[in-house]
């Protein structure tokens, strides 16, 4: 099967961690061995999140005061080449010497006037307490919003549109290739009224992107990996119970947090519905069992309703 995957932030960076590159290195490692379990029986591409990358990156950037801070889109760029290459180096100490690898810094049409411009809804960079949130607030101008028990900061997240980089995606696909791409969403780019493409600050939510993704190289299967086994209703509560199956018009992604599990959902919809191809949300470490159709919240035009387990 042609898979896409979609890492979570989790399997870069887990939830209070420090941005460490050696913590990161040792996260990627560990998914890295779940996803060279499916590698030799499949093509695979792997789409990845930034958020604690890319904000890492502002802050550093926002010490240094001699020039103005760089924006997110490029600084999603240098990210896309960073964990690209610390992904490729950790598959290939895992793979047989002849598997191939690419990072594609990989750019993303979105449409300027979509509304998430004017609603920031994006976490980025680490966690914070709401006495350093609102502190963060005040002195850089920062929306902030709850992640759970703690604060981030939230930036615009448009829907991509278009992928610009599908083609050489294809060829190295078609070639064997093991292809790293659209990282974090991809780089959110518009064409302005001349014309131009050019980076807005923004970061695309890359469970939409991976979804967009996987119907334009027509993927077999889309995978939303993430640090659960499945999506839960009510979750939390005594009655918790996670959904097995379902129709992509059964889920509703505003019933599920918009931070976390929200886009996963409605990625994964959006693409069983426009393709008729099948998605999944579970655990990395379920990967095997995901692949042959076992494990994981399975969404598909194949199915009737919800069917809980």
């Amino acid at each position: 099967m042609r898979i896409v995957t979609a890492l979570g932030g989790n399997a870069l960076l887990r939830r209070g961690q420090p941005l460490t590159a050696e913590n990161q290195r040792a996260n990627v490692r560990l998914a890295c061995e779940q996803l060279a379990r499916i590698m030799p029986d499949h093509e695979v591409v792997i789409a990845h999140g930034n958020g604690p990358q890319v904000g890492l990156l502002a802050l550093q950037g926002a010490a240094y005061e001699e020039v103005e801070p760089y924006p997110l889109d490029v600084l999603g760029a240098q990210t896309e080449g960073m964990i690209g290459y610390v992904i490729e180096q950790e598959l290939g100490n895992l793979l047989p010497a002849e598997a191939s690898f690419a990072t594609i810094l990989t750019q993303v049409e979105v449409d300027a006037d979509d509304p998430a411009f004017k609603h920031a809804t994006k976490p980025i960079g680490p966690v914070y307490t709401r006495e350093q949130a609102d502190r963060m607030a005040a002195d850089k101008g920062w929306a902030i919003a709850p992640d759970g028990d703690m604060f981030r900061r939230v930036v615009a997240s448009p829907r991509p549109q278009r992928v610009f980089e599908i083609r050489p995606i294809k060829w190295l696909l078609e070639k064997g290739s093991v292809v790293i791409c659209a990282g974090g969403g991809g780089i959110p780019t518009v064409y302005d009224d001349n014309g131009q493409l050019r980076g807005v600050e923004a970061v695309i939510d890359k469970d939409y992107c991976a979804a967009l993704l996987a119907e334009q190289v027509d993927a077999d299967l889309l995978l939303i990996a993430t640090d659960v086994d499945g999506v839960y209703v009510n979750w939390g509560q005594p009655d918790q119970k996670v959904v097995a199956e379902a129709a992509p018009d059964a889920l509703d992604p505003d019933e599920f947090a918009a931070g976390s599990m929200g886009p996963k959902v409605g990625a994964a919809c959006r693409y069983a519905a426009r393709t008729g191809g099948t998605a999944v949300i579970g655990s990395l470490a379920d990967i095997e069992a995901i692949v042959a159709g076992h494990a994981g919240t399975r969404v598909s035009t194949q199915y009737i309703g919800v069917r809980y387990r």
